[in-house]
């Protein structure tokens, strides 16, 4: 159960979101917000902390908390968030197709290395889908999840959220991932899926998820349209 310092970061996080409170506006003062939410003022100070921190404000001495620019580009590579949530959080229309689904298949020869593992045959389930994301096709993802973690994965899951099964219907424990960006020219799947001419770019998101206990279970690589990618993150100088 979230803590009432967390609580009170959600509910302005989404109001900062849905831009109650605009960029270049301030946020109650720490009184206001005692008096609003119904706690003290350490709780207030936390729940500030915490949308300082991630980048939804700027505390400015004598004046109060400034809301920032803070969105992160459509699909960060910072944090482990599902396509689903964020979609919803940006407020777009999107829809899945998954124009492959394979299991058991072997993990493909280069997430070998990035799991860790020796180059054996290592049974997955494998799931190719394609992002549309207000009617145009933009990202192809490619998932690879290991069969002794995930014996069977409906095909709905896979047309909807693979993270809401794996985490509401199985109760798996996703911790962190460790990911890397390259941009390679568009190859014939990428061209034909996406509809992308040749000479195309494509931004390449390849990861690793594994579990609270450190056992990696998915890899993931990610083809985003070059045109359509833009990185961005936000980074505070911490002293």
């Amino acid at each position: 159960m979230l803590n009432k310092s967390a609580l009170v970061y959600d509910d302005l996080m989404q109001k900062i979101d849905q831009e109650v409170y605009e960029l270049g506006t301030y946020l109650p003062s720490e009184n206001q917000l005692c008096q609003l939410y119904g706690i003290s003022r350490e709780t207030g100070r936390k729940a500030l902390g915490l949308l300082a921190e991630n980048g939804y404000i700027q505390k400015i001495r004598g004046k109060g908390s400034l809301v920032i620019e803070h969105r992160q580009y459509e699909f960060p590579v910072s944090g482990i968030v599902s396509y689903k949530e964020l979609a919803q959080k940006m407020h777009v229309t999107t829809e899945n197709l998954v124009y492959s689904f394979e299991s058991p298949v072997a993990l493909p020869v280069q997430a070998f290395a990035s799991l860790g593992g020796e180059v054996k045959p290592v049974p997955v389930t494998a799931i190719k889908r394609v992002r549309i994301i207000d009617g145009e096709p933009d990202i192809i993802d490619k998932d690879y999840i290991l069969t002794s973690v995930v014996p069977d994965i409906p095909k709905r899951a896979a047309a909807d959220s693979l993270y809401a099964y794996f985490e509401g219907e199985l109760g798996l424990d996703i911790a962190y991932a460790t990911k890397e960006i390259t941009m390679e020219p568009a190859n014939s799947e990428d061209r034909e899926q996406l509809g992308l001419d040749k000479g195309a770019y494509m931004a390449v998101v390849r990861s690793v998820t594994s579990l609270a206990d450190a056992t990696a279970f998915q890899y993931t690589e990610s083809r985003h349209r070059a045109d359509k990618f833009r990185f961005r993150d936000f980074a505070r100088r911490t002293k």
